[in-house]
């Protein structure tokens, strides 16, 4: 009988530690355990913060999930926020996605689409009254990245820059990351930089503040298509709640409301499925480039 009984004793506590530990953490979801939506900074941080709020609102309103939007402070910060646990999605950049997928299993379930397109072009801009013509003479001038981790605002365009024969990490007489592709523009505009690398074409989330941009900076250049930026989910995030989530996010996109907090937050006209197999293609642009992602992401 004590034998039983301890067995009983065992039992019974072994069910209350698992209960103990199941209720240790809130469920996903909820005002206690939110899913974390992160942005990268790629434009004006203020606005981005406004309509990540507005699309988590949206997106709560539809799934019941209780969603908290917030800007990472570079590029870099929402990947390594999406390794650790700290953010659940991420609307991440080409190259950075590719990274994040790589280094943390984080996975794409929606593309986006701008201009009827699922794919985009860099460009390299100057001062109408700069006297640069090629991209030759770029060489001993002072450019303007956006951050490292940037595909049309670095990555791609420092590939077509070795291509054309210019070192951009010896032939330029400085750099600047100037961390969007605003301030880019409006660093160029000022003087404050010779040439700058952007999206295309970023001289038009400025114009409201500087009028006559697409007149004092031109484009020099423009590189090879580049699949667009993304919605992707951390490698463990609930199945069920993803689908819920990716198909609200495709309603939102084509309400009127979804479609203005949308085309303010990174200009995106709608979005599309899609899975890791769409960066492919531009996974071997890199490879034949040289850059080593695997490597990268040690």
């Amino acid at each position: 009988m004590k034998k039983s009984l301890w067995l009983v004793v065992v039992v019974i506590l072994t069910i209350v530690a698992l209960t103990l530990t199941s209720c240790g953490k809130p469920k996903l979801g909820t005002e206690k355990n939110p899913i974390v939506m992160s942005f990268v900074p790629s434009g004006n941080t203020q606005e981005i913060i406004a309509s990540g709020d507005t699309l988590a609102k949206m997106i709560s309103d539809k799934t019941g999930y209780v969603i908290k939007a917030n800007v990472g402070t570079d590029y870099a910060a929402v990947r390594e926020a999406m390794g650790a646990g700290k953010a659940h999605i991420g609307w991440l950049n080409t190259f950075n996605y590719v990274l994040a997928h790589e280094k943390y299993g984080i996975d794409v379930s929606l593309v986006t689409i701008r201009f009827g397109s699922t794919s985009y072009k860099g460009q390299i801009i100057v001062r109408a009254d700069s006297g640069i013509k090629s991209l030759q003479d770029l060489k001993g001038k002072v450019m303007c990245w956006v951050d490292p981790n940037s595909t049309s605002g670095y990555v791609v365009p420092r590939i077509m820059l070795k291509a054309n024969g210019i070192d951009p990490d010896k032939d330029f007489a400085k750099t600047i990351e100037a961390g969007s592709h605003n301030n880019v523009v409006t660093q160029v505009y000022n003087g404050d930089c010779d040439a700058g690398a952007t999206y295309a074409d970023a001289r038009s989330s400025v114009v409201k503040n500087l009028p006559d941009v697409k007149q004092k900076i031109v484009v020099l250049a423009t590189t090879s298509d580049i699949p667009n930026d993304n919605v992707a989910f951390t490698k463990d995030f609930p199945k069920e709640m993803r689908a819920k989530i990716t198909n609200a996010l495709l309603d939102i996109s084509k309400s009127d409301a979804g479609k203005a907090a949308l085309n303010k937050l990174y200009s995106i006209a709608g979005l599309e499925k899609a899975n890791d197999s769409f960066y492919d293609g531009f996974r071997a642009e890199l490879s034949k480039a040289g850059i080593d992602i695997e490597s990268l992401a040690k």
